[in-house]
C-alpha cells in the first residue's frame, strides 16, 4: 500500500512538473491534524489554521492560503482532511466568496485588500454577496444606472438599487459595480467596489421566490460612502473586473466537477430504483438520455478545471452554465413525471431542511421548482447562447447601436 502510494505521489509531481507535490501536500494535511486535532480545536480555529497552512486552495499564492501548487492537487488536500472528519468550510453557504470574490480579489486587488478579504472570506466568517444586477440592467448590465460620486479627499458616495442578490440579507461584504463617468460610452465608466453591507445607507429587502423561499434580495444604497482603498482595479475599468467575475461566477455554477451520477440525475436515478413501480419504458429511456448528457456535462467540467489549472476561465464557461440550466430543468420534471401523483406533493420549504444542506436532499418538488430558476441567474441562458456564438463560434456580432454613444446620452 504504501509503495502505492509512492508511487502514485511520484506520477503526480511527474504530471504537474511544480515544486509541489501530492506527497509534501499530505505531509501538511498531517502535521495540520497534528497540531489542530479537529475534536479538539472549534471549526473556526481549524479552518484558520488550514488557511495560515496554505490548505486552503492550494493554487493560491503562499500567505493567501495556498502554496503556488497545480490548482490539480486541491483534491488529495481534500480527501485527506474529509477522510479525518474534519470540518469544512460550508461552500455551499459562501459560494459567492468562494467563486466570485476571491479569484476578483486575488488577480485585481492589492496586497493590502488580498491579506485583509481573503483569509475571513475563505474561513466562511465573512460570507460575500454580488451587488451587480438592477432593475433596468440585467442582462444589459453595461446600462446600470447606480452612481458612485468620489468626494474631494477621496471617499466614494454611491447612491441605486440592486436586485436579485443571492445570500445579502447575510452578507457581510459585497462585490459591487457603479457609474462613475455618465459622459463615456456605458461599458468604460463603471467602477469596481467592496461594498461593506453593514454600512450606513445599506437596505436589504427580501424577494420571495416561486419555491416560497427568499433566497434572494433587492439592495437599496442611499448614500453609501465606500472609501477608495475599497475600490479593485482603475476607476473607469470597472467592466473589465466585472468580467472577470462573471465568467468565474459561470464556472462556478456549471463547472463544478461532480462523482459521477451525483447532483440532480442521482435523484431521479434514485428514485427509480426505489420505485419500481413506477417505471414505463418511455421513462427509462429518458431517464438513460439524461444519464448520458450528464455525464458529458461532467467530463466537459472536468476539461474546463484543467484548463483553470493554466489560467483564467473564458468564454467557455458560458457553455458550461447553459448546460448545467437545461440539464437540471430536465432532469428534475423528468423525476416529478416519474413519480407521478407523488411528484405533485411539495412539502413546506422551512421545514424539510436547513438551508445549509444539500440542494439534493430537498423533495422533487423543491428540486422542479428551484431549476427554474437557473435559466436566470449567473446570466439569462438567451444571454450566453449569445456569448457562445460571438465568442466561442466567431459568429457575427448582433448589432448594438448604443456601442459607442454616451450613457448619459442614451434612451431610458
Amino acid at each position: 500500500m504504501a509503495k502505492g502510494r509512492e508511487a502514485e505521489d511520484r506520477a503526480e509531481d511527474r504530471t504537474e512538473g511544480g515544486a509541489v507535490d501530492a506527497a509534501e501536500l499530505r505531509g501538511r494535511v498531517r502535521e495540520l491534524l497534528a497540531a489542530h486535532p479537529p475534536g479538539a480545536v472549534s471549526p473556526e480555529e481549524f479552518l484558520r489554521a488550514r488557511f495560515d497552512a496554505g490548505l486552503a486552495w492550494v493554487h493560491f499564492p503562499r500567505g493567501l492560503g495556498g502554496l503556488g501548487a497545480p490548482r490539480s492537487l486541491q483534491p488529495v488536500v481534500d480527501a485527506e482532511l474529509a477522510a479525518a472528519d474534519a470540518p469544512d468550510n460550508d461552500p455551499r453557504r459562501i459560494g459567492i466568496g468562494l467563486g466570485m470574490a476571491a479569484p476578483t480579489i486575488l488577480r485585481y486587488g492589492t496586497e493590502e485588500q488580498k491579506q485583509r478579504f481573503l483569509r475571513p472570506l475563505w474561513t466562511g466568517e465573512e460570507p460575500w454577496c454580488q451587488l451587480f444586477s438592477e432593475p433596468g440592467a440585467g442582462s444589459d448590465l453595461a446600462g446600470l444606472r447606480t452612481r458612485a460620486v468620489r468626494e474631494p479627499g477621496g471617499d466614494w458616495i454611491v447612491d441605486g438599487q440592486k436586485v436579485w442578490t443571492s445570500s445579502a440579507h447575510t452578507a457581510r461584504w459585497a462585490i459591487l459595480i457603479a457609474r462613475t463617468d455618465p459622459d463615456v460610452p456605458k461599458h468604460q465608466g463603471i467602477t469596481y467596489f467592496v461594498c461593506d453591507m453593514t454600512d450606513p445607507g445599506v437596505e436589504v429587502r427580501p424577494l420571495r421566490q416561486l419555491t416560497g423561499e427568499a433566497e434572494f434580495n433587492e439592495v437599496f444604497l442611499t448614500g453609501v460612502r465606500i472609501p477608495d482603498a475599497h475600490r479593485l482595479g482603475a476607476i473607469g475599468d470597472g467592466w473589465r473586473v466585472a468580467q472577470a467575475t462573471l465568467m468565474n461566477e459561470r464556472v462556478a455554477i456549471g463547472g463544478r466537477v461532480l462523482p459521477r451520477e451525483a447532483g440532480m440525475v442521482a435523484a431521479a436515478a434514485a428514485t427509480w430504483r426505489e420505485r419500481p413501480e413506477l417505471r414505463t419504458p418511455e421513462l427509462h429511456d429518458r431517464l438513460l438520455s439524461a444519464w448520458v448528457d450528464a455525464e458529458v456535462a461532467r467530463l466537459s467540467a472536468e476539461r474546463v478545471r484543467q484548463q483553470l489549472a493554466v489560467g483564467s476561465p473564458g468564454p467557455e464557461g458560458a457553455g458550461l452554465k447553459l448546460a448545467f440550466a437545461r440539464l437540471n430543468q430536465r432532469i428534475s420534471g423528468l423525476e416529478v413525471e416519474l413519480l407521478g401523483e407523488d411528484g405533485l406533493r411539495y412539502g413546506d420549504w422551512t421545514m424539510v431542511r436547513p438551508r445549509s444542506v444539500d440542494f439534493y436532499g430537498r423533495d422533487a418538488g423543491y428540486r422542479y421548482l428551484r431549476a427554474k430558476g437557473n435559466s436566470i441567474e449567473g446570466g439569462t441562458s438567451e444571454i450566453l447562447r449569445n456569448i457562445i456564438a460571438e465568442r466561442v463560434l466567431e459568429l457575427p456580432a448582433e448589432p448594438r447601436t448604443d456601442k459607442d454613444a454616451a450613457w448619459k446620452d442614451l434612451p431610458r
